[in-house]
This record gives structure tokens, C-alpha cells and sequence, in this order.
């Protein structure tokens, strides 16, 4: 068995989602408390290995599928490098570990629930869910929210409902922009690359974007302005920080509706620089702010 087709199994790169979990204590003005930290690393961490888990089970269901995508052909169950078994194996290991870990190092059985409410969800997703469009998105965004849930039960931090729709809303924004991607291709090989892709076409899923992208600015602006996020944060100033959200909104946007690269967000996050400057400023600001 290969080493280098094991990583690119467990999609090691996507773990840069679960840095959700740390959303609480930032928005919170504790991420540099010890303890807690500690609490949110072994969340980010349980959170790894049940998302590469999924990913296994996800490449043994879209293996037919995978073989007719220009990129995902390379995969390793699709390309024939790793066989079926051998995924099973490699997903089994990994959502144990992800609930001995939990389990073990997290306090009460709310962070360990919502970690197996989020396995549960997404073998449901890869078995049947992912096939009905809308319903594929809205479960993908809900593994965002769980990401928050956990890191909060985990850490103690409380978790504003502002902050719980906002990440809802960029999840789904980004699952919105990839499925553009998957109707792009159709239109292009006539090859539908998932099953609920000709329920879907670039007029609803343009009007879509536009839409989900303009209820997240305002919530975003709603939360910084919310007069009890102001009491609690001791701060009037954060609305400044919504500068750099609408810069990285529009810069996806761009990426998305001009450019017509949106197939991969983690790839626009690691390579965009107009991204990583919004979510630099973003993270400065915003730290100063309530650091400060």
C-alpha cells in the first residue's frame, strides 16, 4: 500500500474546515486561554479523523462516478491505486479513532454527540442525500455548524446564534459555488458528474450564490452591530471588521461567476492571494479589536 495514495485518501489539506471548532473562542476573546485551547485542539483533532473517515466512505461510493471526472479520476480508489476494502478499512480505523478521542478527552457527551450525529449525517449523505440537490448543500452547511457546536461544548464558550447562521451561510455559499463547478463540466462533456446535477443549472445556482451571499453580509453586519455582542465584547468597533468580509464575499464571487473556478475552495484558500489578504485583514482586525 502506498503511503502517498493513503494521504491523498484521507485529504489531509481539508482539514483546514475544522478550524471551525476554534470559531468560539475567537468570537469570544479566549483563544489564548490554555485550558480551553486545549479543549478545542482535541475537537479539531476528533474532527480530522471522523472527516477523513467520511472521505474514505465518500470515494467508495463515487468510485464509478470519479472515474468519469477529468480530476477526481486520479483518486485513489477510482484510479484503482487503493482498493474498496482497503478505504473501509482506513475509514473504520479513523471513526474510531475520532470517538475513543472524543470520548476520552472532551468534557460531558455533547461534543462527542455531535461528532457522531455528524458521522451519522454524512453516511446518510454519502448513501442517498447527496443525490437530491438543495438537500446535498443544506447537509454539507450543516457540517460547518456541527464543526462550531463542537468546538463550543468543548471549550465552554458561549456561541452566539449570529455566529451559528453566519457560518450556516458561508458553507453553504461555498457548496453553491462548487456545485456551479459541477454543472460547468456537464454543460461542457454532457457528463453529469453527480446524480442531482440536472436538477441544476447556472441560472438557479448564479441567483442562488447572490442571494446566500447577500443574507450572509447582512448577517455578518447584524452580528457586529448586535447589542449583546457589543456588551459582551466591550466593543462598538467591530463593524469595521465587515470591510474584509465583503472583500473576500466579492472576490469569490469573482472567482466563481468570471473566472469560473470554484471546483475546489480549499485550493482558492491555499492559492488566492485576494482571499488570504481579506482573511488576513479579517483575522488582524478583528484580533486587535477584541485582543487588544
Amino acid at each position: 500500500m502506498n503511503g502517498q495514495e493513503v494521504i491523498t485518501l484521507l485529504r489531509p489539506t481539508h482539514w483546514a474546515k475544522n478550524f471551525f471548532v476554534f470559531i468560539p473562542l475567537f468570537f469570544n476573546g479566549e483563544l489564548f486561554d490554555g485550558g480551553k485551547l486545549a479543549g478545542a485542539v482535541v475537537a479539531f483533532l476528533a474532527f480530522s479523523f471522523a472527516a477523513s473517515g467520511i472521505y474514505c466512505l465518500n470515494d467508495i461510493c463515487d468510485a464509478e462516478a470519479d472515474r468519469q471526472h477529468p480530476v477526481k479520476c486520479r483518486r485513489p480508489v477510482a484510479s484503482g491505486a487503493l482498493t474498496k476494502a482497503q478505504a473501509a478499512a482506513w475509514m473504520a480505523v479513523l471513526i474510531a479513532a475520532a470517538f475513543l478521542l472524543s470520548a476520552l478527552m472532551l468534557p460531558g457527551a455533547e461534543a462527542v454527540g455531535i461528532i457522531v450525529l455528524y458521522v451519522l449525517l454524512n453516511i446518510a449523505y454519502c448513501f442517498g442525500l447527496k443525490r437530491v440537490a438543495i438537500v446535498d448543500v443544506f447537509v454539507i452547511a450543516l457540517g460547518f455548524v456541527f464543526r462550531i457546536m463542537a468546538g463550543a461544548f468543548a471549550t465552554g464558550a458561549p456561541l452566539s446564534h449570529w455566529v451559528v447562521m453566519i457560518a450556516f451561510l458561508l458553507a453553504l455559499f461555498l457548496a453553491l459555488a462548487k456545485r456551479r463547478d459541477d454543472v460547468l463540466l456537464f454543460e461542457k462533456t454532457g457528463v453529469a458528474m453527480r446524480r442531482n446535477t440536472e436538477r441544476l443549472n447556472r441560472t438557479f445556482l448564479d441567483a442562488a450564490l447572490v442571494i446566500v451571499a447577500t443574507v450572509l453580509m447582512v448577517s455578518y453586519i447584524m452580528y457586529t452591530v448586535s447589542d449583546s455582542v457589543i456588551r459582551r465584547l466591550g466593543t462598538d468597533y467591530l463593524y469595521v471588521t465587515s470591510l474584509f468580509v465583503l472583500l473576500g464575499i466579492l472576490r469569490y464571487l469573482q472567482r466563481t461567476l468570471v473566472d469560473n473556478e470554484s471546483g475546489s475552495p480549499t485550493r482558492i484558500l491555499l492559492h488566492d492571494r485576494f482571499v488570504q489578504f481579506a482573511i488576513a485583514g479579517w483575522l488582524l482586525v478583528f484580533g486587535i479589536i477584541i485582543y487588544s
